[in-house]
């Protein structure tokens, strides 16, 4: 069984905000653009942490969600 990731809403929410998916990065992370902030920013793959997912959309200029 696996743990409780935040991995699909957190990337539907940043497609929601016009994030876009740009390359597949080095091991589990994927590099994303905001167009909110224009930082180009990692996302692990299989974001386990609540906090590890705020600071990602803080990255992408989005307000806390988990």
């Amino acid at each position: 069984m696996s743990p409780r990731t935040f991995d699909r809403a957190l990337r539907q929410m940043l497609r929601d905000a016009g994030c876009e998916f740009l390359r597949q990065g080095k091991g589990s992370h994927e590099v994303w653009r905001s167009p909110i902030t224009g930082n180009v920013f990692p996302v692990q793959v299989g974001v386990a942490s609540r906090h590890t997912a705020n600071v990602i959309l803080r990255q992408a200029g989005l307000p806390k969600a988990f």
